[in-house]
């Protein structure tokens, strides 16, 4: 991948960072080694994930889904925000992008997020590995959203990179991989269409866009759920994390 970026801009300095989004010790020495060589952040792209994973936990304990495309951002997210802050003041602005997807729509109905459960599995039976990865991508907006309100001198904006033929689809077991064909028909994108929303929000003119805003691609106000916009959720959310995180020592 560094060989490719590079023959595309040779000019262009590529430095790969290894991190488990799963393991907060590998993120935490990323971000460290990261902010030891480099006075300056841009651009934050939160944009790894799994999606419709059976049960399993992280190292740490957690539900699998919401240990990688959670809590592992929102550490990463909290680790670089001295950079962030400081090249927001020098710069005029610097950015947080999330990924989220339109499945978290399928976060449980009834809570939005099952806080009480979130060091199991939440086996919950047919369908709950939908559940569980529409909870996940449910905090990443909240928790990206409550950013905007606590950190006014930054942007940040939340993304649907639409339903993209890469291997997150095709690696599914073939009923899920169903599931997504049929609900998508027509809908599905190429890899060189699925980065474009993100890249507008990365690139997009601070006064064209919303702070801790939702955007479907590209560049379009995105549809809430009763749960995106619950300011209990968020501050329930933001308070858990931060208790989490500084009991791991983070």
């Amino acid at each position: 991948m560094i060989q490719d970026l590079q023959l595309l801009a040779p000019s262009v300095k590529v430095t790969f960072l290894h991190m488990d989004l799963a393991d907060l010790d590998t993120i935490a020495i990323a971000a460290d080694t990261f902010l030891a060589e480099n006075k300056r952040l841009d651009i934050l792209i939160a944009n790894a994930g799994i999606m419709a994973m059976g049960p399993e936990t992280s190292k740490i304990g957690f539900e699998i889904q919401f240990a990688t495309n959670f809590l592992g951002h929102a550490l990463l997210i909290s680790k670089l925000l001295p950079i962030l802050l400081s090249t927001s003041a020098e710069c005029g602005d610097a950015r947080i992008v999330s990924v989220t997807s339109t499945g978290f729509h399928v976060a449980p109905k009834d809570q939005g997020i099952i806080f009480d459960d979130l060091t199991t599995t939440q086996n919950y039976g047919f369908g709950s590995n939908w559940t569980r990865y529409g909870q996940s991508k449910l905090a990443l907006l909240v928790y990206t959203k409550t950013l905007a309100e606590k950190y006014l001198e930054l942007t940040t904006v939340v993304v649907h990179p639409g339903v993209i033929a890469t291997d997150l689809v095709g690696g599914l077991g073939w009923m899920d991989r169903m599931i997504v064909y049929a609900t998508n028909i027509g809908k599905m994108v190429s890899e060189e269409e699925g980065v474009k929303n993100g890249i507008w929000a990365a690139m997009v003119p601070r006064s064209e866009v919303v702070s801790g805003g939702f955007y479907e691609p590209v560049g379009e106000v995105g549809k809430h759920s009763r749960w995106s916009e619950d300011e209990g959720l968020a501050i329930r959310l933001w308070e858990w994390t931060e208790g989490v995180l500084k009991k791991h020592g983070y």
